[in-house]
């Protein structure tokens, strides 16, 4: 029981340092890639679409139904 108590206490204080949304870049390009090849891009389209993925803007489709819309934020 003791040893489960410890094992607890120890995830407890780990998980928090975790980097749960961290992503390289190169795991980012990966996922860039297949969403292209996925929707069968080419050219012009598969570059506009490789430069929004890879960019650090929020996800353009908007908040899920039901969720209020967050403001834009300002542009410099």
């Amino acid at each position: 029981m003791i040893r489960y108590a410890v094992l607890a206490g120890l995830l407890t204080v780990m998980l928090p340092s975790a980097p749960s949304l961290a992503v390289t870049a190169q795991q980012k390009m990966a996922t860039c890639k297949f969403g292209a090849d996925n929707q069968k891009l080419q050219g012009a389209a598969r570059k506009s679409f490789m430069a929004r993925c890879m960019s650090n803007r929020n996800d353009p489709r908007g908040p899920a139904p039901g969720e209020p819309a967050m403001p834009a934020p300002p542009q410099h």
